[in-house]
């Protein structure tokens, strides 16, 4: 029976990816696939049984099995380098386990996932989530934490309310999150930029900026920088919570990918003042399910009451079945061996590329080294734009990014590329890169190529 239901199962995969099933098809009955492949009824009950499992059909009684949805084509996905994606990869997400947690959590909260709940979260969930956070050195109680629908609706909360310095103005690293960038540009917010390398901001800067410009907050990324891969060093946290101690700004921390530190000894901003200056925000976006839309923030006491206003005027309340299911997932420890699991996967994937940028890159060219995360960007030539780049690549089917949107307009670099590591195949970075090298130079010898006489017989 064993080959035979293979067999079947194949079969009825490849219709699935070839479009000759599609969504609600009704599939051929016991009986005819029997006929078909000269087996026993029960070996075509197995294979339906077993793809029923997979997701990929259902059985209605006295009627039949018909086809959930198609299968994409996987052949069309090998044939792209996808640098360009930032969400987890979809080959390490958990989804059977998490599964599991679901259906515990629609058991466990049959009233509260009807019912509007708790405006800060789930205490049980918060509890949690304060144990959690405690692996990235985030010490604090579950009152003042709050779950949100995604780090993104904490960062635009914060954009639009008041804070307690009474101060208005908003500092930014440059680049920076492009969706961060989004939320002031909507709320009109006036907006500081403070350069940052792979060597860190300059600190005295960063006091002349506190001093001089009546700074509500200073939105930062210390680990893992999007889209640099920047780390902060302990010493230089511990300076910039001095410096917003000293000039009444606060701190927005934005941890998204702590997780995958392999430095044990590397602290949160947050552990230098947890009393209430610095803002930690976590999500869980980029290391588990971005459909999740959960994320805690960690909050001043002095805050938290607006704070929920606010999110009360956005949605009122996180998705409780979300909550819930998160809740069993922490506490069940799946989640720490998801993190064991991940780790080691980001880590390996970002030593091949920067292995592939040492190896492929032009001399002329500069690329960040973080030591694991999702994110590494690349200088190009000055006489190269990444805007060139990313369309000559896209046409041999592999995407990276143009990080120029990550600018304020007057930092604006139009030669900064992003790559991320997230959801490329292993196999397929250095071909990736080895590509991406080959196009830079392409493009540099015909710019240098152009003599400005050339250029004016051109034009």
């Amino acid at each position: 029976m064993g080959l035979k239901y293979f067999k079947i199962m194949e079969e009825i995969k490849l219709q699935l990816v070839n479009g000759s099933l599609i969504a609600g098809s009704k599939l051929p009955s016991v009986r005819q696939f029997s006929e078909h492949f000269s087996c026993s009824k029960n070996t075509v009950i197995k294979a339906y049984t077993e793809l029923e499992k997979e997701h990929l059909i259902y059985s209605v009684p006295k009627s039949g099995y018909y086809v959930v949805n198609e299968l994409p084509n996987a052949t069309k996905e090998k044939e792209a380098i996808d640098f360009l994606s930032a969400g987890p990869d979809k080959r390490v997400m958990p989804y059977v386990e998490f599964q599991h947690c679901i259906n515990q959590a629609i058991e466990q909260y049959k009233e509260e996932l009807f019912t509007y709940s708790d405006q800060q979260g789930f205490y049980s969930l918060r509890v949690q989530l304060v144990k959690y956070l405690q692996n990235l050195q985030v010490f604090t109680q579950p009152e003042r934490v709050v779950v949100v629908s995604g780090s993104q609706q904490a960062l635009n909360l914060l954009v639009s309310m008041p804070f307690p310095n009474g101060k208005k103005n908003i500092l930014i690293e440059q680049p920076t999150y492009f969706g961060f960038i989004e939320s002031v540009t909507l709320h009109q917010a006036t907006t500081f930029g403070i350069e940052l390398s792979m060597e860190g901001i300059d600190l005295d800067r960063l006091e002349y900026i506190f001093r001089n410009n009546d700074i509500k907050f200073f939105y930062i990324i210390p680990r893992f920088h999007n889209p640099l891969g920047h780390c902060y060093t302990n010493s230089e946290k511990k300076k910039i919570v001095e410096l917003a101690k000293k000039y009444d700004v606060y701190i927005v921390e934005d941890d998204l990918l702590g997780d995958l530190d392999p430095n044990a000894k590397s602290d949160s901003l947050f552990s230098f003042d947890p009393s209430g200056r610095v803002i930690y925000i976590k999500s869980f976006s980029k290391v588990f399910l971005p459909g999740l839309r959960i994320a805690a923030v960690v909050l001043p006491t002095i805050m938290i009451n607006n704070f929920l206003r606010y999110k009360f005027s956005s949605d009122f309340n996180s998705s409780a079945l979300s909550q819930g299911a998160l809740e069993i997932y922490l506490k069940s420890g799946m989640f720490n061996s998801h993190l064991k699991k991940i780790k080691e996967v980001y880590l390996t994937k970002m030593q091949i590329l920067q292995e592939a940028c040492e190896l492929f890159l032009p001399a002329n060219t500069h690329f960040s080294k973080p030591s694991s995360g999702f994110y590494l960007s690349i200088s190009l030539p000055e006489n190269v734009t990444a805007k060139q780049v990313v369309h000559m690549l896209n046409e041999q089917h592999i995407y990276v990014d143009d990080a120029s949107r990550m600018f304020l307009p007057e930092y604006k670099k139009e030669n900064l590329l992003r790559l991320s590591i997230s959801q490329v195949n292993e196999s397929q970075i250095k071909r990736g890169v080895k590509q991406l090298a080959h196009c830079i130079s392409l493009i540099d010898r015909r710019k240098k190529s152009i003599t400005p006489n050339r250029l004016f017989n051109l034009l």
